[in-house]
């Protein structure tokens, strides 16, 4: 049976179905062999404060999904707009890849890889609106 594998440093914290895990004081591997379980790592959260740019909103999104604060149903074409959106802002390859990537995942409900995909925009991101000049 395949599953996905968290592989957790000390201490570190998971939200897994709404109930939070805190690793010891040893890395670790978790194997979660539930198919449609909702997970989040919390050093991966995005505090709603932080909802600033673009990709971010997107991601918010998909946490809010992952957390149990929103629906997947009332979720899955708000965020796949969001991600068609983004699609016509990145143009190059490697944010096609990660673009197409997140849509697949969230096509098929898997949000937990659908949001890793999508966080590796976000220092794309910061660079093009830090180059952008000020209006």
């Amino acid at each position: 049976m395949t599953g996905l594998v968290l592989k957790l440093g000390p201490k570190e914290r998971v939200l897994i179905n709404g109930a939070v895990i805190e690793n010891g004081d040893r890395r670790s591997r978790i194997s979660i062999r539930s198919p449609n379980a909702n997970i989040l790592r919390l050093k991966d959260a995005i505090h709603p404060d932080e909802v600033t740019t673009p990709v971010r909103r997107v991601c918010y999104s998909i946490q809010l999904v992952l957390s149990g604060d929103a629906e997947k149903d009332e979720m899955k074409m708000p965020i796949l707009r969001g991600i068609e959106q983004l699609s016509q802002v990145f143009k190059d390859a490697d944010s096609r890849l990660a673009l197409d990537t997140s849509t697949k995942y969230a096509v098929s409900e898997n949000y937990y890889l659908a949001l890793k995909a999508l966080r590796t925009l976000l220092q794309r991101e910061e660079r093009l609106l830090a180059a952008r000049p000020n209006v």
